[in-house]
């Protein structure tokens, strides 16, 4: 099929090489020409694992093409709404500013039969707004709403073999039948190995992410407030959520106690579906995602208590080594990273940090530039008072504690994502601390 997609930041460069390997004819639209540029020449602007491989495939092969000006989408049959949509300055809500310049300026190149697809998390109500705004000028098109899934790290695989497809589509039988079969085309290899599909109305397609993310972002939270009541009573946490993880109700994932949530998605989004809910006179229904968002952010806080305890009661004039920079592993992302906020807090009560990542130090520089950064775990902790483990690469994760104790002034390790093994730590002679820890 013919496809363009609107915008080519994280989901849309990734949306659109993907469909490139899927065998389409492509051509991705941004109005960042240096972003173009680069990814026009198979470059990837930005760290996300199998992303280089795919986008030089698509370009090689001819079917993957980026253009700065929106009129080169004409003639797609399908064009894929991918703009990002960040939080209001001031406010919990969604900023459509670049979902509402996206759609103002691909009208004029719609033709009848041609189906617009939003994939951007949207406040519930933006479909159907957008859906009249084409039918009042380009009467032939549709509208659909297929909402994406991809974890950073993960998203090449993510877009080729999600694990459900969701459909929103008008109301209106014959449109309805027209956007679906669209889709079910430009999709056929994946649903052919038979990934489940939900068929909806816009509403529903567009509350799936935005539920989705909330009921994620509440789990991880929950698990940190119960390391709160682990601290308080000398329980451990770690063992805890094994316990509740074998409950098939429950599952393990997304119950690892630490730091917290971070990144461009859950933060903002939970905070935009409360604004909506708001809007929508219902904002008691999601009145506890913003004890949800509290128990996150106290994390950070938790943390920088931690080195100061360990500390002897202050940071200041020590030096504190912070391993990771981005919000996640496998991720160059630094959006709302609680490993970049709690080492800016220890910064600001006096302590000398180093921070090193393997991938984040660019943006990380960008985002805070009065943070020294380091190359290596090693060149960070060079002489440190404390390291904090704030992103749980795997190259963090297998450290040896004996070798690594060789190069700090003293062995004192926080581990903000307990992912490392006390007993082999402290019998290397650290002394080891981790939210919701004995």
């Amino acid at each position: 099929m013919r496809v363009s997609v609107i915008g080519c930041g994280y989901l849309g460069a990734v949306h659109a090489s993907s469909m490139a390997l899927l065998g389409h004819d492509v051509v991705g639209i941004d109005t960042d020409a240096a972003k173009v540029e680069l990814l026009a020449a198979g470059e990837a602007p930005f760290f996300e694992p199998g992303l280089p491989e795919a986008l030089r495939e698509g370009v090689a092969s001819g079917r993957l093409r980026f253009s700065p000006n929106i009129a080169d989408a004409a003639g797609a049959q399908l064009h894929f709404l991918c703009v990002g949509t960040p939080q209001q300055r001031g406010s919990y809500a969604a900023d459509l500013t670049y979902v509402d310049a996206a759609v103002t300026g691909l009208l004029p190149h719609l033709a009848d039969g041609d189906v617009l697809v939003g994939k951007s998390t949207v406040p519930v109500g933006t479909a159907a707004r957008i859906a009249e705004q084409v039918a009042a000028r380009a009467p032939g098109a549709v509208v659909a709403w297929n909402p994406e899934f991809l974890r950073e790290g993960h998203a090449v695989n993510d877009t080729i073999h999600p694990d459900r497809f969701v459909y929103g589509l008008p109301a209106e039988p014959a449109a309805a039948d027209h956007a679906r079969a669209a889709l079910d085309e430009v999709y056929a290899t994946p649903l052919a190995e038979g990934i489940p599909k939900v068929v909806a109305d816009y509403a529903t397609a567009e509350l799936v992410k935005v539920a989705a993310n909330s009921f994620l972002a509440t789990k991880i939270s929950f698990i940190n407030a119960m390391a709160e009541l682990c601290e308080a009573t000398g329980a451990d946490v770690v063992a805890l959520a094994d316990a509740i993880g074998y409950d098939d109700r429950i599952g393990r994932k997304f119950l690892g106690a630490g730091l917290g949530f971070g990144g461009g998605c859950l933060p903002k989004d939970i905070r935009a579906f409360m604004a909506r809910a708001g809007e929508l006179g219902v904002d008691q229904a999601l009145s506890f995602l913003r004890e949800v968002d509290a128990i996150n952010m106290r994390r950070r806080v938790r943390m920088v208590d931690l080195a100061r305890e360990v500390c002897g009661g202050s940071v200041a004039g020590r030096t504190v080594a912070v391993l990771g920079a981005a919000f996640k592993p496998s991720s160059d992302d630094v959006r709302d990273s609680p490993a970049l906020n709690v080492a800016a807090q220890l910064q600001l009560q006096g302590a000398h940090v180093r921070v090193t990542d393997p991938a984040a130090i660019a943006n990380a520089e960008r985002a805070w530039p009065t943070l020294a950064f380091a190359a290596t775990p090693e060149e960070a902790a060079a002489g440190a008072d404390v390291v904090l483990l704030a992103t749980e690469w795997a190259q963090y994760r297998q450290l040896d504690p004996v070798t690594f104790g060789d190069v700090v002034a003293a062995r004192r390790m926080i581990d903000g994502r307990n992912v490392l093994d006390p007993a082999a730590w402290r019998a290397a002679g650290w002394t080891y601390r981790a939210a919701g820890r004995p």
